[in-house]
């Protein structure tokens, strides 16, 4: 097994052009990095795995609180405002001219190079203080899936009234550790196949939770529905309408990833027309899933529905497919886990190979030959601080298992800056729109009524954290 090491600046093979015409001789873009490959089929791959997660399942408890009337039309709502600012975002990518102007290869960037000022600071600090709660909370979430797994099969041995209390850390440990081989996956440029999987991995779990949904309608056994939603307090109905729509918000946010999934894409077709078609596929599939599992799951549980149909124990039986859908979703959220990931990976290894160009420990990769494999580009400082991060965010999960009503409130916060706040600057910078215009007029007040519904989510968050932080216990996630 041969290794090779490159001179400096050649953390990334992507990031420094030199060094990749020097080593490998390869077809390079316009902008002189490794030419791309991404096609409309990886990108819409991309976007399911990001904005299908196992809170799919949790959309039945979201139309509970909202009612037959109000939770679809939220939902159809923010899918339209998700894709519409998107389409506004894939724009943006390349600037001045959306089509042959200078790339931008981060969000960061976009928004610097369209807003300037400190917003492309803002930008950052709302970006990628989301996704690091992103990946303690998929760590979360993926140990209570394989969880699941074996209390379903405690159930269906034991009974239903068993005790089959299971703590959860053994399983973040296992997923963090699967984390650690595949966060020495280069780039985002390299994560198609597991995307592809990931979204395969989501359609099979929808898929049965609608199935098993719509047997429980078909056998009589559905819960009770109302139009305006579960009948509680007034004050309880409201925080968790907030918080319905803030799960919903959230739900739809893939907008901080758009930009990182878009530099993935090769030129021809342009980048903004690929994107854009990607964006429709990729929305239009997950609201029609989202629209299944909330509205079927609804009729089939009722005012009663459980926060996740399958983790939850909605169903019991047939015991199998239950387990098999929960290692879909663990397997789901190990491609999601990285789609998220990445962007905060190459934001720190690009400001520490520019903060210290002389740092060989940096700067060096080692080409080394792997069986049926070829060539891959092996950074020691690559496996040190990403292996550092995964254990970081582990032992996060570990140590707050609340961190989920945490994650809520991040996602409200997240929702409006990075989803729509700056696309819509940015559109209106970039088109020159004139002040106090009818478009002007009306994108602005799209602006602040999603900063409304923000805030409202944010106060439903907060209510919930504060209940889960009553009953907090470090370090003993049972589920």
């Amino acid at each position: 097994m041969a290794t090779h090491q490159f001179p400096k600046n050649s953390m990334h093979l992507d990031q420094n052009p030199e060094a990749a015409l020097g080593g490998f001789g390869k077809d390079f873009d316009d902008d002189g990095r490794e030419k791309r490959t991404g096609t409309w089929i990886t990108a819409s791959a991309h976007i399911i795995t990001a904005v299908i997660g196992s809170g799919v399942l949790s959309l039945a408890w979201t139309i509970a609180q909202l009612g037959w009337v109000v939770g679809p039309a939220v939902l159809v709502a923010f899918s339209f405002i998700t894709y519409f600012t998107s389409t506004m975002l894939a724009d943006c990518y390349r600037a001045p001219d959306p089509v042959t102007g200078k790339r931008n290869y981060t969000y960061m960037d976009v928004v610097k190079a369209h807003l300037g000022g400190t917003k492309f600071k803002l930008c950052g600090l709302a970006q990628y203080g989301n996704l690091v709660g992103i990946s303690i909370g998929y760590t979360i979430t993926a140990s209570i899936s394989m969880v699941a797994v074996k209390k379903s099969n405690c159930y269906h041995k034991n009974g239903h009234q068993a005790d089959c209390t299971v703590s959860g850390v053994p399983y973040m440990l296992l997923f963090s550790a699967m984390q650690v081989l595949l966060s020495q996956i280069p780039n985002f440029h390299k994560l198609s196949w597991l995307s592809i999987l990931a979204a395969i991995m989501s359609f099979a779990y929808a898929s049965i939770g609608v199935g098993l949904s719509i047997a429980k309608v078909a056998s009589g056994e559905n819960g009770q529905t109302g139009l305006t939603g579960i009948d509680v307090s007034g004050q309880e109905k409201v925080f968790r309408a907030f918080r319905a729509i803030g799960d919903i918000a959230f739900a739809y946010a893939y907008s901080t990833v758009l930009v990182e999934i878009q530099d993935t894409l090769r030129s021809s077709p342009p980048e903004n027309k690929a994107m854009k078609r990607a964006t429709f596929v990729g929305i239009s599939t997950t609201s029609l899933f989202y629209i299944l599992c909330g509205c079927v799951g609804y009729a089939a549980f009722g005012n009663n529905a459980p926060g996740n149909f399958l983790t939850g124990f909605g169903f019991y039986e047939p015991f199998w497919l239950i387990d098999f859908a929960n290692i879909c979703i663990a397997v789901h959220l190990v491609g999601a886990y990285q789609v998220f990931c990445q962007p905060v990976y190459g934001f720190v290894e690009k400001w520490c190979n520019t903060r210290w160009p002389e740092s060989k420990f940096i700067t060096t990769e080692h080409i080394i030959k792997l069986p049926f494999n070829g060539e891959y580009p092996l950074s020691y400082f690559r496996l040190i601080w990403r292996t550092a991060y995964v254990i970081v965010t582990t032992v996060i999960a570990m140590i707050f298992p609340f961190f989920n009503a945490f994650l809520a409130l991040l996602g409200a916060t997240s929702f409006w800056p990075l989803t729509v706040y700056f696309p819509v600057e940015m559109y209106i910078a970039r088109t020159k729109l004139p002040r106090f215009s009818f478009t002007w007029i009306w994108l602005k007040i799209l602006s602040w009524a999603c900063l409304v519904i923000s805030l409202m989510a944010a106060a439903g968050s907060i209510q919930s954290l504060a209940h889960e932080v009553k009953k907090y216990k470090p370090f003993q996630v049972e589920i």
